[in-house]
């Protein structure tokens, strides 16, 4: 379980498997290798993968996960190579803030970046924010709501406006600086999980129709 809250940008530095079946990846962080377990879960992009191998290195450590068909095909992770920046999370402790919504690393699908555009305030000291206009999967688009959250690349984020399968979100300066958003352009495709909430009320709905 995660929160969609971003502690750090990884970075992929091997990959190795075919597509499409089972792909290893190598993945750089400035966590503290000691406070990771074997078998410890982390979002890697939003979707959430397994610790298989992981060891120290100067700033950090580094951690290999395994990702499967499944993950390959509904996710970006199929398209990482060397030199790739992703967005981390450890998963959440009991106890620890829950700063975003609750994120299962399920990704649900891919969604695409339409439009950027970025807003000056002034003399804002803390630089641009930016408007990122963004197509949900057609099967997904009911799940996404006016100030409701989404996870994107592993981020949680307050939706601003929906028109159809298109909507926007607000990115500030401080999340543009600590994550993959400050690279994003338009045609990017991101890993979007949608409120788990939503999903269970889409349910529930479709139940009581059918009863």
């Amino acid at each position: 379980m995660f929160t969609g809250i971003v502690t750090d940008v990884g970075e992929v530095v091997a990959a190795e498997g075919a597509q499409g079946t089972l792909k290893r990846l190598r993945i750089s962080a400035s966590y503290d290798p000691a406070t990771i377990a074997l078998g410890a879960s982390i979002a890697c992009g939003g979707a959430c993968l397994t610790v298989v191998a992981l060891g120290p290195r100067e700033g950090g450590c580094w951690f290999d996960v395994d990702a499967a068909a499944e993950t390959l095909e509904r996710t970006t992770v199929g398209d990482w190579k060397a030199g790739t920046k992703i967005n981390l999370e450890r998963s959440l402790k009991i106890g620890d803030e829950l700063g975003g919504h609750i994120v299962t690393g399920h990704v649900d699908g891919l969604a695409t970046i339409v439009k950027v555009e970025a807003i000056t305030a002034g003399d804002n000291p803390w630089g641009p924010t930016a408007r990122f206009t963004i197509k949900a999967p057609s099967n997904l688009a009911g799940f996404i709501a006016e100030k409701g959250s989404v996870c994107l690349d592993g981020t949680s984020l307050t939706v601003n406006t929906v028109d159809g399968d298109l909507f926007t979100v607000l990115i500030i300066p401080h999340t543009l600086a600590v994550t993959t958003w400050g690279e994003r352009k338009e045609g990017d495709k991101l890993n979007i999980e949608v409120d788990l909430m939503a999903r269970y009320a889409a349910r529930l709905a479709d139940a009581r129709r059918a009863g």
